[in-house]
């Protein structure tokens, strides 16, 4: 008889969201993989870049410097996206409850609100707009409006990179910037870069940004 009304009805309520609860927890392991991608490849290039600001070549130490400027946005925005799937999952779990009492799902202003944010990280826009669409047909939540789209990350970035990019050498160099000297192209034969070191860079560099273009 189950089988029956599943073919004819549907899934049941508590089958929808055990269903979401699934690609929750699935998406939140994407989420979470993401991010230990993003600090292992983000630690290499502080430790290349420190040794650079040694060096005393600040104009290529900061080039990795912007790189992990970069980079520790992303995992603050993904640490957070994160925290919103927890949300809405401990909200599915709340309306299980409601289920028995009810029967049926109740509408959630805190699903839609933490959906209509999750939309706006690309990793999370397709899977979040089809599981909204299921979540407004089964009355959890309204259609969204189509106001979601994320601010440009370089715009974003570009407007506090300098003075993020100094506070992120200051702490490459211990606090001994100013001995670095200024931005320097042409550095003496001692304190040049070998070309493993210039591969490094570049390597870090396009590691990075591999991982925040994903």
């Amino acid at each position: 008889m189950q089988s029956i009304n599943r073919f004819l009805y549907g899934p049941t309520p508590e089958e929808k969201v055990r269903a979401w609860q699934s690609q929750l927890r699935t998406e939140t392991r994407q989420l979470e993989r993401e991010m230990r991608q993003l600090e292992s490849a983000t630690n290499q290039a502080r430790q290349s870049a420190k040794k650079l600001a040694a060096k005393g070549d600040v104009k290529s130490a900061r080039i990795l410097a912007k790189e992990i400027v970069r980079s520790n946005h992303q995992k603050e925005r993904l640490s957070v996206s994160k925290a919103r799937l927890g949300s809405i999952n401990h909200q599915l779990t709340q309306q299980l409850a409601m289920i028995k009492v009810t029967g049926s799902l109740q509408k959630s202003t805190e699903i839609m609100k933490q959906s209509n944010a999750l939309i706006k990280l690309p990793q999370l826009t397709q899977s979040m707009r089809e599981m909204s669409m299921e979540m407004t047909k089964a009355g959890i939540m309204e259609e969204m409006m189509e106001d979601t789209l994320a601010m440009d990350e370089d715009d974003e970035i570009e407007e506090e990179a300098d003075a993020e990019i100094e506070k992120v050498l200051f702490d490459l160099t211990d606090g001994k910037l100013g001995q670095a000297g200024a931005a320097k192209t042409d550095l003496p034969a001692s304190q040049r870069l070998d070309a493993e070191e210039e591969q490094n860079i570049e390597k870090y560099r396009a590691q990075l940004d591999g991982l925040l273009s994903a």
